[in-house]
């Protein structure tokens, strides 16, 4: 936003239908401008969760991702293109990004999360969203936001069923709180095995994008203490309610992962 707390008329008239949802307005557009994002992956789900969020005005964008664009990809990740196969995929990630709405601050980090670098990437942002597809890297997201305080969305998607949860830290539920640790290596099926519908990340990268929206703007109620599942096959949506729990290995009442070191990489 070009000052704090005031929208030039272009912006009003960019980001007109959100001003008019009461809920957000034009306060809560000032506060997307204000707000930086951090998008691990920009994939299936990390595709439309960037290019909802630089829409919906949001200021600084991070996007995560050490891959190059491959044409396997093309099939769900909306934000690459034919002409972008074999670029590092921040790169034509930024280049949507930017083309899309010009005023978003993007920053390219095309590194492979680890436990020696996670937090310093991490810190500088008011919200996290994990758009990975594997588990050793969820669980790396979920135990570094818990234990630095910010909050994240969790998403997983595979064949035609998707699945999300908000963490909110030391107050709501957290990934481990379910799902104690990654399964064996060979125990899951992932996608290069047995396949996504592109549409179906897209309908889970909406829903991550819109927890963030209402995040920063305060509209709504969060998937906080809840995992949203879907089987796009029937249409059947299914709220679980979580609580948090005290055996947690990182936010329980006696954490045992207490810092960064053994994460994992």
């Amino acid at each position: 936003m070009e000052e704090e707390g005031r929208l030039t008329p272009a912006q009003r008239e960019r980001y007109s239908r959100n001003i008019l949802l009461r809920e957000l307005g034009e306060a809560g557009q000032e506060r997307l401008g204000r707000a930086r994002v951090l998008v691990i992956g920009t994939g299936g789900l990390g595709s439309p969760i960037a290019l909802y969020l630089a829409a919906a005005g949001v200021g600084t964008l991070g996007i995560v991702d050490s891959d190059r664009v491959d044409l396997s990809n093309l099939q769900r990740q909306i934000i690459h293109a034919t002409p972008d196969l074999g670029r590092i995929k921040v790169e034509s990630a930024a280049e949507a990004i930017q083309a899309l709405n010009p005023e978003v601050r993007v920053r390219m980090l095309p590194v492979r999360l680890c436990a020696a670098n996670i937090l310093e990437i991490i810190r500088d942002y008011d919200f996290v969203i994990d758009g990975t597809d594997n588990f050793a890297a969820k669980f790396l997201i979920n135990d570094a936001c818990v234990l630095a305080g910010i909050p994240l969305s969790h998403g997983g998607v595979l064949r035609f069923e998707g699945q999300t949860m908000t963490v909110l830290p030391q107050k709501t539920a957290c990934y481990r709180c379910i799902f104690r640790q990654p399964p064996l290596a060979g125990t899951v099926a992932v996608s290069s095995e047995v396949g996504i519908l592109g549409s179906v990340a897209g309908m889970l990268g909406t829903i991550q994008a819109t927890e963030a929206i209402k995040f920063v703007t305060g509209a709504g109620q969060l998937l906080a203490n809840a995992l949203l599942r879907f089987d796009a096959l029937s249409m059947d949506f299914r709220r679980i309610p979580l609580q948090r729990q005290e055996d947690c290995p990182v936010c329980g009442r006696n954490p045992v992962i207490t810092d960064f070191r053994g994460l994992g990489d």
